[in-house]
């Protein structure tokens, strides 16, 4: 009886770990924002209090908008203060100074370059 009980709870163990470890995966266009926000706005933030700000958007889908400031492949920089990247190469081609909103996954504060960063990112407009 004692033996059973052991297996059961190994079984149970196992399925729990395997749902843990290969859970689907993020589909962030299809995703609500959490937050919504200019890049400047959002900067101003994590200059305030950056380990608060940081805490509050982590792993959240949030929307930026914000002139680009700089174009780099699969990535782009909105007001010098937002990195993003994107996971595929973009048909429309950003000019500098263009005014744009985008959605991605917060992924972190770089504080040396002061830039806020986040990934899996998509055009809204």
């Amino acid at each position: 009886m004692r033996k059973k009980i052991i297996i059961i709870c190994l079984i149970l163990v196992a399925i729990v770990a395997y749902k843990y470890v290969y859970k689907s995966h993020r589909d962030i266009a299809t995703e609500s924002a959490s937050y919504k926000t200019s890049a400047i706005d959002l900067s101003k933030e994590f200059q305030i209090n950056s380990k608060d700000s940081e805490a509050k958007y982590l792993d959240n889908t949030i929307q930026i908008s914000g002139q680009v400031s700089e174009v780099d492949g699969l990535s782009i920089t909105l007001d010098d203060k937002v990195f993003c990247q994107f996971t595929e190469p973009q048909e429309k081609i950003f000019k500098l100074k263009e005014k744009v909103k985008i959605k991605g996954r917060f992924i972190g504060y770089d504080d040396l370059l002061e830039q806020v960063k986040i990934d899996q990112c998509f055009i809204i407009n």
